[in-house]
């Protein structure tokens, strides 16, 4: 077994209840035989870190024990389990976007290539795991590490956990072709890198839709080809009836037809909102696709049926990332087709973390500046 400058300590940043975390030192993970150390290099902050500070739990995940935090991260390999293949992959040294997700690889869908949606998942800071990638030091098997090239930055490395969720909706699941037209609701950002995603791939048209200007805004400048601010509910109208209402005003308003070329093949919702869910399934074209990628508050919405039935519609669920989504995120941002920096709007040192989980949670810092994605480095 080979060693590369491993340090003794192993500071981590520990969440112990709702809105209570601390910084812990842990002790180093010893690896397996498949298995690398990799000293974390940069962690980014999903909304589902900050969930869990906020509430304990999310669905069916629940707090139980004290669990660190992070699992969009990046790192360099600092020590090799002896099994680990000599093909010159993952070597040591190796800079590499770390895929936090173990399955089990014996189950049904394991051996059926939805590794994914595996039963006995082992996923880092989500319940009953204890450990998050926001420490030092962090155990993996070597094929869930994706060698970063050289003009792929260890911040885009991060940022490759959430590329990937944008890769599984929109190329694994959604099937988007060049020249299609596909509508984002939520420009948040997954929202966001949804539409790089379309954009990488050649997409005709990318509407995003978005109830803050600010965000359409941004999502214009980045990977928007179209954007649209739904106007307010009417007092006494029905969600059903607002829904069509505003799915008639898109179309109107950006010159979209309802079928045939130039018609919407795809819908991404990427905000959990039920009235976006709604009006998704309303604009798809006959035999479009929608994605359900966002989790809201309330999972529990009308679905309008008749449009589903009606128009043979694919409607889906996507759950985080699976074979292959995690290498073409590196291909795009290696090739230039996506660039990650604009989105990266806040950096801090690990020592800064909760300063950085507050900044995430009010959704802006002091001086009023939005936030996007905010990086934290790893222990110094």
């Amino acid at each position: 077994m080979s060693n590369y400058e491993i340090k003794s300590d192993n500071p981590s940043f520990v969440l112990h209840g709702i809105e209570d975390v601390k910084f812990e030192n842990r002790p180093v993970p010893e690896i397996k035989n498949d298995e690398c150390l990799i000293a974390v290099s940069k962690t980014g902050i999903c909304g589902s870190d900050v969930h869990y500070l906020c509430h304990g739990r999310i669905g069916d995940f629940v707090l139980k024990e004290p669990m660190c935090l992070g699992h969009e991260s990046s790192g360099t390999v600092v020590k090799l389990g002896p099994g680990v293949k000599n093909d010159g992959r993952i070597n040591l040294g190796s800079r590499v976007a770390m895929e936090p997700g173990v399955s089990c690889r014996t189950c049904t869908e394991c051996k059926s290539g939805m590794y994914e949606l595996c039963p006995h998942m082992s996923f880092a800071a989500t319940p009953p795991i204890i450990y998050g990638t926001l420490c030092r030091y962090y155990v993996l098997p070597a094929d869930m590490l994706h060698p970063l090239p050289d003009s792929v930055t260890d911040e885009d490395g991060a940022m490759m956990e959430p590329l990937s969720v944008g890769v599984h909706s929109v190329h694994s699941l959604g099937k988007l072709q060049s020249d299609q037209v596909v509508i984002v609701f939520g420009a948040g950002p997954v929202g966001l890198l949804c539409m790089a995603v379309a954009k990488a791939l050649g997409a005709r048209r990318i509407i995003a839709v978005d109830i803050q200007q600010e965000r359409l805004d941004f999502a214009r400048s980045y990977a928007a080809s179209d954007i649209f601010l739904p106007g307010a509910r009417d007092p006494n109208e029905s969600m059903e009836v607002y829904c069509a209402r505003v799915s008639d005003e898109i179309r109107t308003t950006l010159n979209i037809p309802a079928r045939d070329h130039g018609a919407v093949d795809l819908a991404i919702e990427a905000s959990g909102a039920p009235t976006c869910i709604q009006m998704g399934i309303n604009i798809l074209k006959p035999a479009g696709t929608y994605v359900q990628v966002g989790m809201g508050r309330n999972m529990n919405v009308p679905l309008p049926l008749f449009h589903v039935i009606n128009k043979q519609l694919k409607v889906l669920g996507s759950f985080r990332y699976g074979p292959g989504d995690y290498p073409l995120a590196v291909s795009l941002v290696e090739r230039g087709l996506i660039d990650l920096k604009p989105l990266v709007t806040h950096r801090f040192g690990f020592e800064q973390a909760k300063e950085a989980f507050e900044v995430n949670k009010l959704g802006r810092d002091e001086s009023g500046k939005g936030v996007i994605k905010a990086i934290i480095s790893g222990p110094e």
